[in-house]
Order: C-alpha cells, then structure tokens, then sequence
C-alpha cells in the first residue's frame, strides 16, 4: 500500500446518536442514529447512497461526453435483516433511471448505457465491489 492508496475519513459524535463525518479535503457529513425526528442520514443509508454515488460516477463520466441527460437517478434498495450472521443488507438492488434528449449524442449515450452500468457494477465502482468481493474490517481501541 503506498500514501497514495489510502483513503480516511473521521467520524466524530456532536451531540448523542449525532455525528459528524470529515474527509481530507475538510469536507463534512452529518449523520444520526434515525431515532430523532431530524431528517439525517442513517450509516446504512449513507452505505446505500455509497453504492449509488459510486456507480453513479462513473456512468455520468461515460454517458455525458456523448450528451447531457435530461434526468439521471440512482435507486439503491437492500433488505435490513437480523440473522445468525448478525445485522446486515440483503439483495442490494442498483437501479438506474436516466433519460436523454433526441439526436445523435444521445443515441450514443443511450447504447452506451448498459455497457457503462456493467463496467461500474464487474470493475470500477470501489463501493460496491468491495461490498461483493468483501474484506476484513478491524475494529481497535486507541489508548488515550
């Protein structure tokens, strides 16, 4: 692994079940349990918005330089399940909407876009296939 490799972000609690996520470049989250009434983000929601933002990317990249859609989402669904194994999601579902306007362009972007949708979900998206192809997490205490 080299200093190039590694990607961090700091979580830190702002008040109780309320935290605040920032990134190298200063940039910040806010996130909650889903307990309150407020309209935050819960961490499986942000893991769910991770998958869709990641592919999400890259087919924009794809598709935009042949024409600039006229509407563009991303619906990431997952069943929230308790079993032997623990809290988890099941049958993650990525599906995109995306709408072009007429001409030539367009037509490219549209036969380009279940090429580019693939190419996301078997080699580019980092999210989901770290999510499929799976790997260890540690969990550590620091001494203060």
């Amino acid at each position: 692994m080299t200093e190039d490799s590694l990607r961090s972000v700091t979580v830190e609690r702002s008040s109780t079940g309320h935290f605040v996520a920032t990134n190298t470049r200063g940039g910040t989250l806010r996130f909650g349990n889903g307990s309150g009434p407020d309209d935050e983000f819960t961490p499986v929601e942000l893991l769910l918005a991770a998958i869709g933002g990641c592919t999400a990317v890259d087919v924009d990249i794809a598709t935009s330089r042949h024409a600039e859609p006229a509407g563009f989402s991303v619906k990431v669904t997952g069943n929230k399940i308790e079993d032997d194994l623990g809290n988890r999601l099941t049958d993650l579902a990525v599906t995109f909407t995306v709408v072009f306007p007429g001409g030539e362009g367009a037509d490219r972007a549209r036969a380009i876009l279940p090429r580019a949708v693939k190419t996301s979900h078997d080699r580019l998206c980092t999210v989901s296939r770290t999510i499929e192809i799976g790997t260890p997490v540690t969990a550590t205490v620091e001494n203060v």
